[in-house]
């Protein structure tokens, strides 16, 4: 059942890359290039992965891409935590984030077997 749940939560998640860019995009290191392809390509990978999540033969690497998703864009989420620009924010939802994204991993790990 957990694993429908995870399943959907990625697919909402990509899905909002396409409905709300601005929000994913604002969050982007202004290290990385190609922005919006970036949020493009890992909402297109949420959805997959999210859908892979539903099928027992897929569901192993999905979670194992998951976790590698959640890596990736771990840089986003610490310069959401420390960007003068997101100083409005509560720093539980800046610094929250963080904490969040390992849980993510471990939950996405009960999966990979």
């Amino acid at each position: 059942m957990g694993n429908f749940i995870m399943g959907g939560v990625y697919i909402v998640a990509g899905i909002l890359h396409f409905v709300i860019p601005k929000f994913y995009l604002r969050i982007m290191p202004p290290f990385l290039p190609a922005h919006q392809l970036l949020v493009a390509l890992s909402g297109v990978a949420e959805i997959l992965l999210g859908v892979a999540m539903f099928f027992p033969a897929t569901r192993s690497w999905a979670a194992w891409g998951i976790i590698l998703l959640l890596i990736a864009v771990f840089p986003a989420n610490i310069y959401m935590a420390y960007a003068d620009k997101f100083q409005h924010l509560s720093p539980l939802v800046r610094w929250g984030r963080l904490p969040l994204q390992f849980l993510l991993i471990w939950w996405a790990y009960q999966y990979t077997r």
